[in-house]
């Protein structure tokens, strides 16, 4: 087979951007055509619908003969274009799932063709320094009077919280009011297994699901869940808790507070929380998956004051950081306290090559292999800084709050409340869950919107996520109009939507 066979070629060395190039071209057409094909923000006619579409094009999944890059890349790429949720579209609003910035997706296209992979240094020199330094910077933003702050790189707030349940079971309990480095075993703590008591955890009902997850992963009593009817934390219900928790045993505790809960986006009243932790000699996470960006912006930084407290911090920037997935983090105010995950293989980082002085990787990971993730973010922070992304991040808020005024305005929606972030709950005035819900379906079945649903302790609401920075007034017009008429007299809008 020749070399030059686009389905052979190879996507690095110095003939790779040669080989890319063309099968590039047709990606891009193929994207074009998709998206006009879609004309939505989702196809039309539910899942059986697209699953006859793909069916279609999928039969059989596995040829005997291929069919060559150009065709297969147009046809697939083309039919997932047609078939997809497009969060660049202003009605896609459903979910903490943003449109990535070209930029980043860029980059990831460098990162897929050059393939690194981040569990030695031999196989990624320059991208683990990249990742080293980047890292650090970030986690300076949440840690600014901090000498050594470090963050580990994750697939998402998922795989971050899950870290952070870890490091706690595996870390002595604080007791400073701010975190202090933790001095662990260098080959994989067996304090947990030694403990007579294990960590308890105590987080509010508004915790993202993956905490009850990670308490089950790692063999743990399952959290202690605190309600939350007004949406956060009650500090005074949180301290009632830990003198309950604390008074059945000295075993260690972790608290969980969420900065930008899924559903509605509030924030735990995080200083009050920290000195809770402080009193009752509790670690704090605090889960900033969504909100934690808002360390770019100046302004609206002080919604997270408290935040540089927290033992660890999840970040998630495919969330408000318009990277593509994943680009997770996981921050800590010590790169110390990173050292129970320390792992040693003798193919991966031998002793002597460590002490020889090449990095050590395996350790900042519970993966082996992975992609350099950290490119794009890299990418992006060098091409806009911190104030371009700060624009971004404000212009959504603020957008946020335009809709909920709209809505406030719409005698025919109820709102829930005002928005921290950039989610606004909202439904018809006087409408049945099974209203709610049947609403939703139907915008999902047409194709003319994907909107989220949120239960609070008043019922089941319609949730906009706005995560796209493009999204015009009049794009929060037409999404009104699908689910309520406009109000009688009220002036004519132009209700277009910009793809």
């Amino acid at each position: 087979m020749p070399a030059h066979d686009p389905t052979r070629a190879l996507a690095g060395g110095t003939e790779g951007p040669d080989a890319l190039r063309p099968l590039l071209a047709t990606v891009l057409d193929a994207l074009a055509h998709g998206a006009t094909t879609r004309h939505g923000p989702l196809p039309a006619g539910g899942p059986h619908t697209v699953d006859q579409r793909v069916r279609a094009v999928t039969e059989p999944a596995i040829p005997e003969t291929g069919t060559g890059a150009h065709e297969a890349l147009h046809t697939l790429v083309h039919t997932l274009t047609a078939g997809t949720a497009d969060p660049a579209h202003p009605h896609c609003a459903a979910h903490l799932h943003c449109p990535p910035l070209a930029l980043a997706a860029a980059a990831d296209l460098a990162a897929s063709a050059l393939n690194p992979s981040m569990d030695s240094w031999d196989q990624a020199p320059a991208a683990s320094q990249l990742e080293a330094r980047t890292t650090r910077a970030l986690a300076a933003l949440a840690y600014p009077d901090r000498p050594a702050p470090d963050a580990l790189v994750t697939t998402g707030g998922t795989e971050s919280n899950q870290l952070a349940v870890l490091l706690a079971r595996e870390a002595p309990a604080p007791h400073a009011s701010t975190p202090a480095p933790v001095s662990v075993p260098t080959h994989g703590s067996t304090r947990a297994r030694c403990r007579a008591d294990p960590l308890r955890i105590i987080c509010g009902a508004n915790a993202h699901h993956s905490i009850h997850r990670a308490a089950w992963l790692l063999g743990l009593p399952a959290p202690i869940t605190i309600p939350t009817p007004t949406g956060t934390i009650d500090p005074a219900h949180l301290a009632e808790t830990l003198t309950t928790t604390r008074n059945q045993g000295p075993g260690p505790l972790l608290v969980i507070a969420t900065a930008g809960t899924t559903d509605t986006g509030q924030i735990d009243p995080l200083p009050e929380i920290a000195a809770l932790c402080h009193t009752h000699r509790a670690t704090l996470h605090v889960d900033a998956a969504y909100g934690g960006p808002l360390l770019f912006s100046h302004p609206l930084r002080p919604l997270l004051n408290g935040l540089d407290r927290a033992h660890t911090i999840t970040l998630d920037l495919h969330k408000l950081g318009w990277q593509p997935i994943a680009a997770g983090l996981l921050l800590v105010p010590d790169t110390t306290a990173l050292r129970p995950l320390d792992h040693r293989a003798d193919y991966l980082n031998a002793d002597d090559d460590t002490e020889a002085g090449l990095p050590d990787l395996l350790g900042r990971s519970l993966r082996t292999t992975r992609r350099p993730d950290i490119l794009k973010i890299a990418v992006t922070l060098r091409a806009l800084g911190r104030d371009g992304l700060a624009h971004l991040i404000e212009t959504v808020c603020t957008t946020a709050h335009r809709l909920a005024d709209l809505i406030d305005a719409h005698p025919d929606l109820e709102l829930h409340s005002r928005p921290t972030l950039s989610t606004v709950l909202f439904r018809p005035a006087n409408a049945t869950a099974d209203t709610v819900a049947a609403i939703r379906r139907r915008l999902l079945h047409q194709g003319r919107a994907v909107l989220g649903r949120a239960t609070t302790p008043t019922g089941l609401w319609l949730k906009a996520t706005l995560l796209n920075p493009h999204t015009r007034p009049a794009d929060l017009h037409a999404l009104l109009h699908l689910i309520a008429p406009p109000p009688e007299g009220a002036p004519a809008d132009d209700h277009r939507t910009t793809p």
